[in-house]
């Protein structure tokens, strides 16, 4: 009897593993903006490959992809994108470079507000946020599916659009949008000092402080990352698997923003077109930020 009971164990265990090394996620990712969206993603060193690395959204378009099992990496949205004669193909924000609609192992260049993963990770929880440590170029949210009665599993994203009231110092501008700001800098960005990178004699949580460049993306965004130790508030896990992103959510997607009456090809040929006590949570979700600086 006590070896029938070791084999069913054995067995059981055996099932459990097989199930969890299988295990998916499903991130549907949905465009409420009144202009075409090109979303890019970037898997992490050492993480399994998407089938996809970007693809055109369209007004009310949504998308769900496959996502492997311990997967990290980021989210983000590209505008203002066009083909040239080339047949090169670019974004005014958000770009990663490739030239192609598929961003093919390239991260966004700045301003980009980005949604960052790492699923099945301690404890086997999903940790995620919405950072606007590399800037801000159109809301973002996102919402965890399924369970969510496991750790800090909230709704978490920058729900407003930060363009419009941009610091002046901060604005990048368009000339084909009649020099509108289209996308808001970084002061990391923007200046380059150590006090807003966080990098040289300001490289530790007791060194780097916010700013008030840092405090208009919080009060704007108050469960985003405004700067890069600003985990206690903006780093949260969840046991839930699935999760939607969307780009531009209610509110924003009532508000004038940049990028209307754009057209997206599938092609790109076309024309312009979120339980661990918080130190925890801090602890790991500052491994998981600066991993990405690395």
């Amino acid at each position: 009897m006590g070896k029938l009971q070791f084999y069913v164990t054995l067995l059981t265990l055996s099932l459990l593993s097989s199930i969890n090394s299988t295990r998916s996620a499903t991130f549907t990712l949905t465009n409420q903006c009144n202009y075409p969206v090109w979303a890019g993603l970037l898997s992490g060193a050492g993480t399994p490959p998407l089938p996809t690395t970007g693809f055109p959204l369209q007004p009310t378009q949504s998308n769900p992809i496959t996502i492997p099992q311990n997967w990290s990496g980021r989210i983000w949205g590209r505008t203002l994108c066009s083909t040239d004669f080339t047949g090169r193909f670019t974004c005014v924000t958000g770009d990663c470079g490739s030239g192609t609609v598929e961003c093919n192992g390239a991260g966004a260049t700045p301003p980009a507000t980005l949604a960052e993963f790492t699923l099945n990770g301690a404890n086997g929880m999903d940790f995620y946020d919405v950072s606007l440590v590399d800037g801000y170029n159109l809301p973002i949210m996102v919402v965890p599916e399924g369970d969510r009665s496991g750790g800090n599993c909230n709704v978490t994203g920058c729900l407003v659009d930060l363009n419009q009231n941009c610091p002046s110092e901060l604005r990048l501008t368009d000339v084909g949008a009649g020099d509108e700001s289209v996308a808001c800098r970084s002061a990391c960005e923007a200046f380059g000092d150590p006090m807003y990178c966080c990098s040289g004699t300001y490289s530790t949580p007791q060194t780097c402080n916010p700013t008030s460049y840092s405090e208009y993306f919080k009060t704007a965004c108050p469960t985003a990352y405004s700067y890069a130790y600003d985990d206690g508030t903006s780093t949260f896990t969840c046991f839930a698997g699935n999760y939607v992103i969307t780009f531009c959510p209610t509110p924003a997607n009532s508000r004038k923003t940049t990028g209307a009456g754009q057209s997206a090809e599938s092609s790109g040929s076309g024309s312009l077109a979120k339980t661990f006590r918080v130190s925890t949570v801090i602890v790991i979700g500052f491994i998981f930020k600066w991993a990405w600086r690395l």
